[in-house]
């Protein structure tokens, strides 16, 4: 996370430890006074308190409190004025929030990695928070980072994302998945290969402008590559040929109520008693009144609107249309039988 705010008052202050141990030495050389004196008259001279000496003053120590009060009057101003800034920016109050998210990151597993808070970044955070999945946003931007620390609830973390000490800091090594939204191509590009090398099992989503960027961002370790203006524009093709097949699936997709959904179900714990048989002889509709509307083999083939004679295995995926109830039933008939 970014120290900006704090480093820019870490020389003001040194320089005011330097104006304090400066006049300390001085009195204690040019008056020959005790340490605990010198440091009495240091800080009332600094500070023009206006307190009587301790001893009186020689020629050469009235000179030297002279200069003593010329050097540090602006510096003892500078540093009062750097640590009003920090405190009317927040900067102090970031600083306690920063830590405490910070500490909650440090105990995450099985988390997404969301690279970039733009417009995209924001749609892919809304969606996981939706599907009550821990993530972690990655952000750069000032400004944008401050939109996010208004949300008491996202963890974030501001820097760099194509910094390899930054993605650690995230937990990358112990995340399920990562998701780059970053305008530049190449920056996603290196996010992707660094995430891959620090976890092999990580599943990464990567956005992609160029056409060419595609390949790159799979050969480099990303498993699904998305091109947003791509997607736009068949959509906004679509609306016009099938306007009413674009508007129903993005009812069933994007819905905020979730009356109905389209879930991915896994058979990794199919039942014994339903291992090897059909869909019909799960008899998936009549008990649990969900649909099964296509399947993923272990081939990553896909079948769509499977034949009821179509035999399950554990490798497996369904994807199920219905309720939360109807899917949730499914679920339970999947694992238990």
């Amino acid at each position: 996370m970014k120290r900006d705010g704090f480093s820019s008052v870490i020389f003001p202050i040194a320089l005011l430890f330097g104006v304090i141990i400066t006049g300390v030495i001085g009195f204690s050389i040019i008056e020959d006074f005790t340490l605990s004196e010198s440091f009495f008259m240091t800080i009332i001279t600094i500070s023009t308190v206006g307190f009587q000496e301790v001893h009186p003053l020689s020629e050469a120590g009235r000179l030297f409190t002279a200069l003593l009060i010329i050097f540090s009057l602006g510096i003892f101003g500078y540093v009062v004025t750097t640590i009003t800034r920090l405190i009317v920016d927040g900067i102090f109050k970031n600083y306690y929030k920063d830590n405490k998210v910070k500490k909650r990151i440090n105990k995450l597993s099985n988390h997404v990695v969301l690279c970039g808070y733009g417009r995209n970044g924001k749609q892919a955070a809304i969606e996981l928070s939706e599907n009550d999945e821990a993530f972690v946003i990655i952000e750069s931007d000032e400004t944008l980072i401050n939109k996010v620390r208004e949300e008491s609830n996202l963890l974030y973390i501001h820097g760099d994302a194509t910094h390899e000490d930054v993605l650690s800091e995230s937990r990358i090594d112990k995340a399920k998945a990562m998701i780059t939204t970053l305008p530049n191509d190449a920056d996603n590009l290196f996010m992707v290969i660094t995430a891959r090398q620090i976890n092999p099992d990580l599943a990464i989503i990567s956005r992609a402008s160029d056409d060419k960027s595609d390949i790159k961002l799979k050969r480099a370790g990303a498993n699904n590559v998305i091109m947003s203006d791509k997607i736009g524009g068949q959509r906004m093709a679509k609306l016009v040929t099938q306007p009413d097949v674009v508007e129903f699936i993005e009812y069933i997709m994007l819905q905020r109520k979730k009356d109905v959904s389209l879930e991915e179900v896994s058979c990794k714990n199919l039942s014994s008693s339903f291992a090897g048989k059909s869909i019909r002889e799960l008899d998936v509709r009549n008990v649990s009144g969900a649909n099964i509307i296509g399947l993923k083999r272990k081939d990553k083939s896909y079948l769509i609107n499977p034949e009821p004679n179509v035999m399950l295995s554990t490798e497996d995926q369904l994807f199920v249309l219905g309720t939360v109830e109807q899917i949730n039933k499914l679920k339970e008939i999947i694992d238990f039988g």
